[in-house]
């Protein structure tokens, strides 16, 4: 009777052992993905089923949000009088930051909320735990299918977005603000490079399986009942939200100390 009495004696305790069982099924999912047999079955399934719930939202998402950095920019650059660089700084900000942000909110939102939601069911209905009494392991027939299919799923839409979002400030800098297209494009040719692109799908990819994994905790740990599911969906997208501002600040912070910055 005293071990929990020790365990609960100072406060965070519950946090820090709720986020080392996140953490142990992060590496308990990478473990079993190269563990036979591998449920292509599922993950085709998953991947559908995340991209038709994200795909129409993030696209319409990605409209404002590239238009919204190419009026301010625009506006910023104009006052400086450096009109000619408003291409590079906007398409540069939707890349880096715009476009794996909202690819992972939507996922988050859409694809880990159904995530959660149906883990959830599951557990509260026992089958997770029939799974476990069969000898079938729920991570690997469950988890690993929805994890890989967040991930590749938000690798895919980060493109998607990157093109709508640079054609939508391209449309809204040049038709609205009445900037010249030659100047759009060669700022952007001059300043862009190769690893930006690469920074925003490694975000993209880092924030589809952090949203999966938090989703499919959430969906196998709920309170009980109904009630519980619902609390736990609402928690998963609440947490999500809060690691991946975080860790998009970290992987930001990074690359701009290692991937030197390219000049006129």
């Amino acid at each position: 009777m005293s071990t929990p009495t020790t365990r609960a004696s100072f406060p965070g305790a519950g946090g820090l052992r709720e986020t080392g069982k996140l953490f142990a099924l992060g590496l308990d999912v990478a473990a079993q993905s190269f563990r036979r047999p591998f449920q292509v079955r599922e993950f085709v399934q998953q991947c559908w089923f995340i991209a038709s719930v994200t795909i129409l939202p993030t696209a319409l998402v990605s409209i404002p949000f590239g238009a919204v950095i190419a009026l301010q920019l625009g506006s910023l650059t104009r006052q400086l009088g450096a009109q000619s660089f408003t291409g590079a700084a906007s398409v540069l900000a939707v890349i880096q930051q715009a476009s794996p942000i909202v690819t992972a909110l939507m996922v988050a939102g859409a694809g880990g909320s159904a995530i959660c939601a149906d883990l959830g069911a599951r557990t509260i209905r026992e089958e997770i735990a029939a799974m476990e009494v069969l000898g079938v392991s729920p991570i690997q027939r469950l988890v690993v299918p929805r994890v890989l299919a967040a991930m590749l799923v938000a690798v895919l839409l980060n493109g998607m977005v990157s093109v709508v979002g640079v054609l939508g400030g391209y449309f809204f800098n040049v038709i609205m603000q009445g900037g010249t297209p030659g100047a759009y494009l060669a700022s952007f040719a001059a300043l862009a490079q190769l690893p930006d692109l690469w920074i925003s799908e490694f975000k993209a990819l880092i924030f589809g399986f952090i949203a999966a994994i938090v989703a499919a905790y959430r969906g196998l740990n709920p309170a009980g009942g109904p009630k519980g599911v619902g609390d736990a969906v609402n928690q998963s997208v609440v947490i999500t939200f809060l690691l991946l501002f975080a860790v998009n600040f970290v992987l930001t912070a990074l690359y701009l100390q290692l991937v030197p910055p390219k000049g006129m």
